[in-house]
């Protein structure tokens, strides 16, 4: 249809990110390119590489960048080494420079959103308002930084002198916003985390779990089930999870990308094949 407007939704869920890698390589191989870009958290740094190169070169890119020094270094400190950040910080584990580098590296020096081939939308979630934040506009990194700032695992991000951190925190699949925005064929690609099933908790550690996947995937929930009349959800398929997905360290695991992003492609070819 000629005004049909196709709109990639990509979600939170740290080195599960990956596997967004994989399904965007199925979505170029059936020739499904973007007309624009929503994510949150990873998916606003897989999102702006998309946006700045919407072409399939854009995949051998991010499976290099997955791939690179850079990115192990983001989580790559010693336990030693993240608690004596903590304990001079009091708020994080991690350096943020490792992240600001890869960014950098894949969009250049000092990006904007206007200078992007694709519209391009990330959120955050502002400390002080205790609200989300939509940018499209204006710096790209710092934009991208404050979506991806994990609490706990990396410093908030300071703009304008508002304190942002991960945009998962308020929207972990921002489906609505890729609705809002006027996109009427929308592929999310998830981590995998939704298509986990829920259980009741009979440990401490799996209240937390249970607890927190609960308030990452409510919204989503709701929001596909009041998609509009004319506008149509693909959900892509992860391939499943990963040995040692389910372990609270489980996010600074970089060895398993390869084989995260080749279950993705698998999974989500036959998806599109069988569409």
């Amino acid at each position: 249809m000629a005004d049909e407007k196709v709109g990639y939704v990509l979600g939170g869920g740290g080195v599960r990110g990956a596997v967004q890698v994989g399904m965007l390589r199925a979505l170029f191989d059936e020739g499904i390119v973007p007309d624009l870009v929503v994510g949150t958290s990873i998916g606003a740094i897989n999102g702006a590489a998309i946006a700045h190169d919407p072409t399939p070169a854009v995949v051998d890119r991010l499976m290099e960048a997955w791939a690179s020094p850079a990115a192990a270094a983001i989580y790559g400190d010693s336990w030693a080494k993240q608690l004596h950040r903590l304990a001079k910080s009091r708020t994080h584990l991690n350096d943020p420079a490792p992240l600001r580098a890869l960014l950098v590296e894949m969009l250049g020096e000092e990006p904007t959103f206007e200078g992007l081939r694709l519209p391009l939308a990330v959120t955050a979630a502002s400390i002080e308002r205790a609200a989300e934040r939509w940018f499209d506009a204006g710096p790209l990194i710092p934009a991208v930084l404050a979506s991806s700032s994990v609490p706990g695992v990396l410093p908030a991000t300071v703009i304008d002198g508002e304190h942002f951190v991960d945009g998962g925190m308020v929207n972990s699949i921002p489906l609505g916003e890729a609705v809002r925005r006027g996109a009427t064929q929308i592929y999310v690609l998830q981590v995998g985390r939704i298509e986990e099933s829920l259980v009741a908790p009979e440990k401490p550690s799996e209240v937390a779990r249970v607890s927190f996947e609960i308030a990452r995937r409510h919204r989503f929930a709701r929001e596909l089930a009041d998609v509009p009349d004319g506008v149509t959800v693909h959900v892509l398929p992860s391939g499943g999870p990963g040995k040692g997905d389910e372990k609270l360290g489980s996010y600074k695991r970089m060895d398993a990308t390869k084989a995260r992003i080749e279950r993705a492609y698998a999974a989500t070819a036959a998806y599109l094949e069988e569409r």
